[in-house]
């Protein structure tokens, strides 16, 4: 069994099982993958394959299984050989990020600005998606963080440290009827108005519509949306009533929009930045994390990324007092 057998393995499964495709990602050709796969299943002494000709249709349960293990692997190897390099290139690399639109918008530009100019010569990369694409992302092993709000259960191999909070705000154009009933608007009165959010998860209640159930109400969703901009420009349409993060409110948008904190009507949100549990810190991804959460310590830092468990990163976090996040929200009234 070789390495590059399994890197052809991962590279299939992550094409889709499209073995014409694969090879072109590998920049190799069809039949030397076909042939190291046959030789990997031969070796195995199992099928990895379902296949309806020469075509792979499916994973088999034990091609599953010894995939989980190929990129476990191929994760060690990349901690190897990072291990190497932090010796003589402690400057140069890649940092692979996956996060949502509204980080990578509004929250990270600041802090990759810093980290550009510190480290110029490390490749950043910035992937966008909502939490379970974030989540899908780490587990094929193609970012080294993960930036998400909330979803904490998406990333059970992650050891996640909390980085700050927020509260969501709610905006109307500047003519609303709520405008009049920002010092004191309830889920009840926000019920009573269309609304346009950011868009549900697939695999979770949303805290969003479970604030409005737990007091028996049924909010009017009529618009979802991933990015907040787009959620803005509907909001000035007239199509309904905006709720989004403060971190996407800019100062500008207060011209046009009428900003209102919803602090207490829904939960509090945190977001988080996750590391997986298996990953060997190099200096400039430690540089990064604090950066983007400079309240936690350095040695912190450090414990926690090598914690074995979230429970341990927890412990810590238990210590570390996080900052509240509201973006251009000053003077805003507040929910009562």
């Amino acid at each position: 069994m070789t390495l590059k057998q399994l890197k052809y393995l991962l590279g299939v499964v992550d094409n889709g099982l499209n073995i014409t495709a694969a090879a072109e990602h590998l920049f190799t050709s069809q039949p030397g993958i076909s042939k190291q796969l046959r030789q990997l299943e031969q070796e195995v002494g199992v099928q990895l394959f379902s296949r309806k000709g020469k075509v792979l249709s499916a994973l088999t349960p034990a091609g599953r299984t010894v995939v989980e293990y190929a990129r476990k692997i191929t994760r060690d190897v990349d901690n190897i050989r990072s291990l190497g390099r932090d010796l003589v290139a402690e400057q140069e690399g890649t940092l692979s990020i996956a996060t949502t639109h509204t980080q990578a918008r509004y929250v990270l530009p600041d802090v990759i600005r810093e980290f550009h100019e510190r480290f110029p010569k490390v490749n950043l990369e910035l992937h966008q998606g909502t939490s379970e694409q974030i989540a899908a992302l780490i587990a094929e092993g193609r970012a080294d963080f993960a930036i998400a709000t909330e979803s904490r259960e998406l990333f059970p191999e992650m050891n996640m440290l909390p980085c700050f909070r927020w509260d969501r705000i709610v905006l109307t154009p500047k003519d609303h009827p709520l405008v009049k009933e920002a010092a004191d608007i309830t889920l009840s009165k926000l019920a009573d108005h269309p609304l346009i959010t950011y868009v549900f998860s697939s695999t979770r209640e949303s805290s969003f519509l479970r604030a409005f159930k737990d007091e028996d109400l049924e909010p009017t969703v009529v618009f979802t949306a991933r990015d907040a901009d787009v959620i803005k420009t509907y909001v000035r349409m007239g199509m309904g009533v905006g709720v989004i993060a403060p971190m996407a409110l800019q100062c500008d948008d207060t011209k046009d929009l009428n900003a209102i904190s919803a602090s207490g009507l829904f939960p509090q949100v945190t977001t988080w930045l996750g590391i997986p549990r298996d990953r060997v810190l190099r200096g400039y991804m430690r540089e990064f994390i604090s950066l983007f959460a400079p309240h936690w310590p350095v040695h912190d830092i450090e414990l926690a990324a090598t914690a074995g468990s979230q429970q341990e990163v927890d412990a810590l976090a238990e210590n570390i007092p996080l900052p509240l996040n509201n973006g251009c929200t000053k003077g805003l009234s507040v929910a009562a």
